[in-house]
């Protein structure tokens, strides 16, 4: 068995000294058992790898040592004294501390002589400590020729012209498309695309933008015009403030259906690994095609598609869009949904390990923020835990 991540910083806490009484006893609990000396080795262990490789192995033994002293003669101090009754509870205390003690001279030694001809810690090997940096600005930009043009290197201004359109990248960042002439190739077909830990923003001919997600892509033409509409086609999230065009409705296409809009503020979350995809309503007004049914939404309703059914709901918009304004926010959110969202935007791998807690999260904290304080807000409720190796997450109950 191995330690939950919330006991390894109990344990930690407990080495440095800063565990009041409570704590204390809370974490002797977990090591009456005898069939949980194995973990409180395994935790010994770790604790002495995650020092910086810097430091000399018997310095990180010394002071693990000292802490076994300090306990050991607080324990001998506290049996040669009479104990009344009402502090039995204290004593018991001190005895299963002497137990933990007595292992944890056991294991330092022996982890000591198994390390001392390199004389330096092992890397992390059980319970590594990693962090991923957050996602940041950048996209790629596939043109009509196959072209691709990395965006978070490219410079600024003009990155390409094609079919009668300029594309420049501005000085904030955006992705800018503008009309230079007459139209030469109306079907030239663009695709923007983020990767895990990217989003972008880009401006399309008509003056609508649009905010990508991570994992996700728009496509399409130079015009921007099909059939009097205009149509692009989404995969995965993106947030439209659409112009105003009264001539030329905006198609939003997804693999399962289809947005018309003449000018409004919109999400639409269609993520292909999620149960269910999602068009939340900020401005205007909205309609949805799927499955051979259509529905109008209003500013403050969530259209979620799933299983070939449309149901409306009302929600809280701004939760939609908080990824677009670099937050993270939920509300009475399962473990799976946050989990996704860090996925995608921090770049990893999430493994569920054991039986999935199913409590329900909610919080808000920057994208900007590492990967560890995130998880340690998830963490700190006590109903998940998380051991990190690499860029992969492991995820327990």
């Amino acid at each position: 068995m191995k330690p939950s991540a919330q006991l390894y910083i109990l344990f930690k806490k407990y080495l440095d000294n800063n565990c009041n009484l409570e704590e204390t006893q809370r974490l002797m609990d977990y090591f009456q058992l005898d069939e949980d000396q194995e973990l409180l080795k395994d935790m010994i262990i770790d604790v002495l790898e995650i020092q910086d490789e810097s430091y000399e192995t018997n310095s990180a033994i010394a002071g693990v040592l000292a802490k076994v002293d300090r306990d050991l003669r607080i324990q001998i101090h506290a049996a040669a004294e009479p104990v009344p009754a009402r502090n039995n509870k204290l004593l018991k205390l001190w005895l299963q501390i002497a137990a933990v003690a007595a292992t944890l001279a056991i294991v330092c030694m022996g982890v000591y002589f198994f390390n001392y001809k390199s004389g330096k810690l092992r890397a992390p090997a059980t319970v590594a400590v990693h962090d991923a940096k957050p996602g940041d600005f950048g996209a790629t930009l596939t043109l009509a020729n196959g072209r691709k043009i990395s965006l978070a290197n490219a410079s600024e201004g003009e990155i390409g012209r094609e079919a009668g359109i300029i594309i420049t990248k501005s000085g904030d960042g955006r992705l800018v498309y503008e009309i230079d002439e007459k139209v030469s190739d109306p079907n030239a077909s663009n695709t923007l695309s983020t990767a895990r830990g990217e989003t972008y923003q880009v401006r399309l001919p008509d003056g609508s933008l649009v905010y990508l997600n991570a994992a996700s892509s728009l496509t399409y033409t130079a015009s921007l015009i099909e059939n009097g509409k205009r149509v692009v086609k989404l995969a995965g999230e993106g947030y439209f403030e659409v112009a105003k065009d009264k001539h030329h409705p905006f198609i939003v296409k997804t693999d399962k259906q289809e947005v018309e809009v003449l000018g409004t503020h919109f999400n639409i979350s269609s993520y292909g690994d999620d149960e269910a995809e999602k068009t939340t309503l900020l401005e205007g007004s909205v309609k949805l095609s799927a499955s051979g049914i259509s529905k109008v939404l209003k500013p403050g309703q969530q259209a979620v598609l799933a299983g070939g059914k449309l149901q409306l709901n009302e929600t809280d918009a701004d939760l939609a869009v908080a990824w677009k304004n670099n937050e993270f926010v939920v509300e009475s959110e399962h473990i799976e949904t946050i989990m996704k969202m860090i996925e995608r935007w921090y770049n990893v791998e999430v493994i569920y390990v054991g039986e999935k807690t199913r409590q329900r999260f909610s919080g808000s904290v920057s994208r900007f923020d590492k990967m560890s304080k995130v998880l340690e807000i998830v963490e700190s409720t006590g109903e998940a835990h998380f051991k990190v190796r690499g860029r992969t997450v492991y995820v327990s109950k």
